[in-house]
């Protein structure tokens, strides 16, 4: 996939016949990644931070799970982790998914599950006269 934008999109877990389509937000630029979910009280769906291989929850006002990935979009590690914590760095992580804590479980998503992210195309601006 070439490079990310800070934007909106679809996550889907999981296979063509059991696929469950999740609202992301996508968060590429330096200040997008380190504004995450600071200050938020909840999200809808996920956030996809890139590139990104650790996280922490300082500062946060609830429990998130976070997945792990690698380039293939494949999930290494899915993780809990309360307000306040430090979470270690994970080799070949390049991607990390940020959700309320227990929706990943509901999602069926865990380590080995491969995901796909699809972004909206954007209209090309009209030529210039």
């Amino acid at each position: 996939m070439g490079r990310w934008r800070n934007g909106s999109g679809t996550l889907t877990v999981g296979t063509d016949a059991e696929a469950r389509e999740v609202p992301l937000r996508i968060a590429a630029s330096y200040r997008a990644r380190t504004r995450g979910l600071l200050g938020a009280d909840g999200i809808d769906g996920a956030l996809l931070i890139t590139p990104c291989a650790s996280v922490h929850t300082f500062r946060m006002r609830f429990t998130i799970d976070v997945a792990y990935l690698d380039r293939k979009l494949n999930v290494l590690a899915v993780r809990t982790m309360h307000p306040g914590r430090l979470g270690l760095p994970r080799p070949r992580a390049r991607h990390v998914v940020e959700a309320e804590a227990g929706a990943m479980e509901r999602w069926g998503l865990r380590p080995g599950t491969r995901v796909r992210v699809s972004v909206p195309v954007t209209e090309a601006s009209p030529p210039a006269r």
